[in-house]
């Protein structure tokens, strides 16, 4: 049906060269439909706070945000960029934080980065961490396995529960 010598033969026009190719371009959308099936539904965008949004409430969710503008309250996100008019009272945790604005409170993050325009006032938990030049920060830094789960210092071995008195 298909041969490699009549598509290679340097007499062959254009139109016939594409024949062949034709047959199985109406196969390959199936495979495409079957697997945007049971492929996972893309990431939507992250949901951004504009500079005129004051929120005073927790906010929490499993995609991405990016502040701008002022909350008053802990936040909970996969990625969040604090940017540098935005304002953070409360406890930040995500899998990434990336603060160019202030934020007044404890930090928890995989991967957290303060930019040159950062300014934090709290303690970071972290288990990466970069701090670019001009950054201010006030605050104690302490390196985790698993910074986003409180309950866990992180140390190999390490029990908190054997701390407790009874």
């Amino acid at each position: 049906m298909f041969s490699k010598s009549k598509i290679n033969e340097p007499g062959t026009n254009a139109p016939e060269a594409a024949k062949p190719a034709a047959p199985a371009t109406p196969a390959t959308p199936a495979p495409t439909e079957a697997k945007a099936s049971t492929a996972p539904k893309p990431k939507p965008p992250a949901s951004v706070l504009s500079s005129d949004l004051h929120i005073t409430g927790n906010l929490k969710t499993s995609g991405d945000i990016q502040v701008e503008g002022t909350v008053e309250g802990d936040i909970r996100a996969h990625l969040l960029t604090i940017g540098e008019t935005a304002t953070i009272k409360g406890e930040v945790t995500a899998d990434d934080v990336v603060i160019n604005g202030r934020i007044v409170g404890r930090v928890r993050g995989l991967k957290v980065r303060l930019t040159s325009t950062a300014r934090v006032e709290g303690d970071i938990i972290h288990k990466t961490i970069a701090i670019e030049s001009g950054a201010h920060f006030e605050g104690s830094v302490q390196r985790q396995d698993d910074p986003l789960n409180p309950g866990r210092s992180g140390k190999p071995g390490a029990n908190p529960a054997a701390d407790v008195k009874q």
